[in-house]
């Protein structure tokens, strides 16, 4: 799960007092739909700075809450506002995220010098989305480094 530590960074994860978030903003259909249909309570996540001089993973989030709509999208005052939602037919989702474990930095370069992660979706040529799935080997991987 990809964030600019701008608007939300791992030192702003740790902050909270419950340390639990609902991951709000989400306006690409792929991304939504893997929250949607794919997250279930107790999935983990790779929480990830993105747009950013260190770009990388920088801590571990669980999933504490399914899907339900994104209330930012009814908010004609917020940036994240959609116009054609409805309350009765949301388009937009969220999921709420409670934070793990804050861990080393493991830029993206890092882990693109690891053959075994070549195929990882993050690390794809023209990857935009801010959700993609991580295989169970690679997440395995992954921890091995942390």
């Amino acid at each position: 799960m990809k964030s600019e530590p701008y608007e939300f960074s791992i030192d702003d994860f740790v902050a909270l007092p419950k340390q639990t978030v609902a991951w709000q903003g989400i306006r690409n259909y792929q991304s939504r739909n893997f929250m949607h249909h794919q997250m279930s309570i107790g999935d983990q996540a790779f929480f990830y700075h993105s747009c950013c001089k260190d770009a990388g993973i920088r801590g571990i989030a669980v999933i504490s809450k399914l899907a339900y709509p994104d209330a930012t999208q009814f908010d004609p005052a917020s940036k994240y506002f959609d116009v054609k939602a409805t309350k009765d037919s949301p388009r937009w989702f969220n999921v709420d995220i409670s934070l793990q474990r804050k861990t080393r930095l493991v830029t993206i370069k890092e882990l693109r010098q690891y053959p075994e992660l070549q195929r990882m979706r993050v690390l794809q040529t023209g990857n935009r989305l801010s959700i993609t799935p991580v295989d169970p080997f690679e997440w395995q991987f992954i921890l091995g480094l942390l």
